[in-house]
This record gives C-alpha cells, structure tokens and sequence, in this order.
C-alpha cells in the first residue's frame, strides 16, 4: 500500500507482499490496543471501586455526599486531558507515535501504583484526599494523551476500505479496560466480604493494573512506527492546528454528546442503579459487567457498518436516535430493580452510542492531516471529554443531591442534539478526508485548503 503525505504508513516496505502487509498491520493493531486496554482498565478502577474506598479518604457525610466528593477527583482527572492531548499529541506528531504511547502507558502504571500505596484519612488526615487527587490528575494526563495518539496510529494502520472495523477496536479495548475492571470488582466482591473490600480489598486492583502496564510497555515497544519523523518545523504545533480550527470545533461539539452519554451509560449506570433504583451493588456489578461485554463485543459490527454506508450517516444515526431516547430510558431506569430490563434497557442505549463509540477514533482522524493528527485529535477529544464526559458522574449526583435528579437527563438530551447539528456540518470522510477522501475538509467546510491533501 502507497503512502501519501497525508497517510504516513511507513508499516511495510513495498518489497513485501499483500499478506504480509495485512499481518503485519493486524499486529500494530493488536499490540496497540493493548496498551489501550490497560491504560482504561487502570482509569476506570477508579470508577468501579469508589463505592468501596470512598468512605476511607472522605469519612463524612452520607453516601451520596461521599459519591460526589469522589466524582469531584474523578472529574478533575478529566481536566488534566487536555494538557496530556496536547503534550503527548506533540510528542506523537513531532518525535512518533510509538514513543508517545510508550510513555503514556509508563505513567498511569505509576499513577495506579501511588493509589494503590495511598495512606487513608484516617492515618493523614486531609493530606489522604490530597495525595488521591495528585493519583487521578497524573492518570489523566496519561490518559488525555493515549487516546489521541493510539487512535491515530490504529487508523494509520488500519487497511483502506476497512478502516472503520479495525480501528473500532480502540472502544473493544477502551471498553475492555472497563469490562476488566468490572470483572476484578465482581469477583473480589465473590471472595471477600463488604467490610473487607472497604477497609482494604479496594487496593487490589490498582495493583494488578501496575503490573498489567508492564505486559503493555513491552508489546508497544516492538510496534512499527507511522509517522516520519523528519517534519518537525510544524508538527505538533499550535499554529498548524490553527489552520484547522473548523474541524476541531465539529470534533469538539459531536464529541461532547458522545463522551456525556458514553459515561452516563457506563461509568455512572452502576452507581445510578444503586443509589437511585435501590439496585444492591452486586447485583448491580454484575449487570454492568454483562452490558459491558455485549457493549464491547458489538463495537467491531458498527465500525465495519461505517465503512459500508459511511461516518457521516453513523453519526447521525447515534446523535438524531439519542436525542430521542435519553429521558424515556433514564427514566425507566430509575424505577427498576429488575436486573433482567435494566440489562435490557442499558445496551439498548448503549447500542445507539455504539454508532458512534465504534468509529470515535476513525471519524476524527480523518479529518486532521498527519502533521497535526494526532494532536487534533487527542486535544479536540479531551477538551470535550473534560467538560462532559469527565463531569457526567458530578453533575448527576449535584443533581440529585439538590433534588433535581430529571434534569439530569435532560441535560444529556440538549448535548446529543448539539452533536446531531454537529454531524450534519461534519464533512463527508469519503468525499472530503485526509486518510481516504479526494478532496480535502477545508473545503467541505467552506474554506480553502493551506495543506494539499496528496
């Protein structure tokens, strides 16, 4: 396969064959996705296990005060993407995507690990609080920095003409991390009794996500890499970027809607079933779990339907079907302890974010040329998932804390119907991209293009 200027390959010389092209590609996929998975497994650990280890950094209050404190480190994790896009979307688009991903993965290994050793409120008083935020803000510079760039480098490797279903398994892994981290919470919760989880079992799975980082740090240094490093007088730069700003706001506004109703269906479900439909908490994990594995399984179905009747028409499929379905599901949700409808009613949800979710990394980098790509994406992505995606779970809570719990829902609404208007502006990816299209994005958006699309 050729490689053009804006489609830095750089996998397989031209001497070999198609066959092992195509090998060689399925494992750059298979080694990078991997590190993905470890990196969102080692994120959500967080998520899962809050219920267990919030009482031990924050003592006061009932329940749901303890939540939303908890959230409240959660979210500022979010905040610290936007740094870790921009930072490891430089390094990514300057010095290479391997080594961007290597260092990513490096980091949140030791973010888990300091949460995993953190001292509690009990021992240190406010210091505990303070050392868990330092832990979630170092994860999430890790993690604002692993999305853009893997998504990047999944799709610049990923075969033409299906690009969609192999880079879709940026979300089986991203989806997989979470999936894992429920599995780990189902089953310490099968061995170990509730006061033994709270008091110390919580610490488990930090660890197992250190030592799961390292398995990733060795596949991801034996991956090929992408991008020719010989362009480095704009690569990365915010100047660059710049010349694309209209893509990066249409990534920006078809992102908020996904990133909030991607954590409002996953992340912030277990603790929905719990503290408002009176679900038990194992019955809830147990759910989750199940939801998350048809969730992840049904990401590669979406991303190859995508190459068959394109990104644009995804997109409207998840925003225009979200729109509609958020309160009536929420709502429903919210009255069930039925574990058997809340499965039911969660991945048919889920299905709808799917047509997004399952093209998330593709449906961006084809609108950013590879000098900025990975930048564009990951900095695009994080400044939406900080702002909505990483606040779902606070704002929910302040919500129903406040006793306004539907609004909740409704706020959910308003965004996928900014990312519906969003995905009519979007450029078709076919017509008009930097990794398959014939023309280029500035022009669809009604500008001309200062980078020739090759």
């Amino acid at each position: 396969m050729s490689a053009s200027r804006d489609d830095t390959i750089g996998i397989a010389p031209s001497a070999l064959d198609d066959a092992a092209d195509r090998k060689r590609r399925i494992w750059a996929i298979v080694g990078s996705s991997s590190g993905n998975l470890v990196e969102w497994y080692d994120f959500y650990c967080y998520a899962f296990f809050a219920l267990y280890f919030a009482p031990a950094f924050f003592p006061k209050g009932d329940s749901t005060t303890q939540l939303l404190q908890t959230a409240g480190i959660f979210a500022v994790g979010f905040f610290m993407r936007p740094i870790g896009g921009w930072l490891f979307g430089r390094i990514a688009d300057r010095v290479g995507r391997r080594t961007s991903m290597v260092i990513s993965v490096l980091m949140m290994c030791f973010g888990s690990l300091l949460i995993g050793i953190l001292p509690t409120y009990e021992h240190v008083g406010t210091l505990a609080p303070v050392l868990l935020l330092l832990a979630r803000m170092l994860q999430g510079l890790s993690v604002g920095g692993e999305y853009g760039t893997s998504a990047t480098y999944m799709s610049e490797v990923a075969i033409k003409g299906k690009r969609g279903f192999f880079a879709s398994f940026q979300y089986v892994t991203l989806i997989g991390g979470q999936l894992l981290a429920s599995l780990v919470l189902v089953f310490l919760q099968t061995v170990m009794t509730g006061p033994e989880l709270t008091a110390w079992g919580w610490r488990i799975p930090f660890f197992i996500g250190a030592a799961l980082a390292v398995v990733a740090l060795y596949l991801r240094r034996s991956l090929a890499e992408t991008k020719d490093s010989s362009d480095k007088e704009t690569a990365g730069t915010f100047a660059e970027l710049s010349k694309h700003w209209r893509a990066f706001l249409v990534v920006v506004a078809y992102t908020a809607g996904g990133s909030l109703s991607f954590y409002t269906f996953t992340t912030y479900m277990q603790k929905y079933l719990v503290n408002t439909a009176g679900m038990p908490k194992t019955s809830a994990s147990q759910t989750m779990t199940v939801v998350l594995f048809v969730y992840m399984i049904i990401q590669p179905i979406f991303g190859a339907l995508s190459d068959k009747i394109g990104r644009k028409a995804n997109m409207l499929l998840y925003s225009g079907l979200g729109t509609l379905m958020v309160v009536p599901l929420m709502t429903a949700l919210g009255t069930n302890k039925d574990p058997y409808l809340a499965f039911a009613l969660i991945t048919l949800g889920l299905a709808v974010v799917s047509f997004y979710t399952g093209i998330s990394g593709i449906v961006k980098a084809e609108l950013f040329p590879t000098n900025v790509r990975a930048l564009g994406v990951g900095l695009s992505y994080a400044v939406a998932n900080a702002t909505f995606g990483g606040t779902a779970e606070f704002v929910a809570l302040w919500f129903k804390d406040n006793g306004m719990e539907s609004t909740f829902f409704w706020y959910v609404t308003v965004l996928m119907a900014i990312a519906f208007v969003a995905s009519l502006i979007m450029p078709n990816p076919k017509v008009h991209g930097y990794l398959d299209g014939a023309g280029t994005v500035e022009e669809a958006l009604g500008k001309k293009p200062r980078l020739a699309h090759a």
